[in-house]
């Protein structure tokens, strides 16, 4: 579903707002800006589009501050939001917060997804560790050495 034009301009600026506060490393203050936009979804939320960009962003702030436990609640959320299942973005993110709690089991699942659906490329910023921690569980493509 989509919201309405004056609804969704308001949802993406506040959202833009956030989105400029954490690449200045706010991300108290990013948080603060994404609840209000989440606030603003009618109900029930997670039917609406917006929703999973909202969740995506609230994930990637917690990761950001360290707070795993609030990435697995916010993007698990996302996972059932239109296009959330499959996004390889979101099972990124619950992979690594996954492995950071020591959920190696999820790990290995969030950060395969992540890796079927977009490649090496969207670790290519990302700590090495992840990618390091997933070439012990898949296997290379034939006449490779690694991932």
């Amino acid at each position: 579903m989509t919201l309405d034009d004056s609804l969704h301009e308001e949802i993406s600026t506040l959202c833009e707002q956030g989105d400029e506060l954490a690449m200045s490393g706010d991300y108290k203050g990013a948080l603060r800006l994404y609840h209000q936009s989440w606030n603003l979804l009618p109900e029930p939320k997670e039917d609406w589009e917006a929703a999973t960009w909202i969740l995506s962003a609230i994930g990637d702030a917690h990761f950001f501050r360290r707070d795993f436990a609030s990435v697995i609640a916010a993007l698990s959320n996302a996972l059932v939001c239109p296009d959330g299942l499959g996004n390889p973005f979101i099972h990124l993110r619950l992979g690594e917060a996954a492995f950071e709690l020591g959920d190696l089991d999820r790990a290995k699942d969030e950060l395969t997804r992540a890796y079927m659906g977009a490649g090496k490329e969207i670790f290519s910023e990302e700590d090495p560790k992840y990618l390091a921690y997933l070439n012990t569980i898949l296997e290379p493509m034939p006449g490779e050495t690694e991932l």
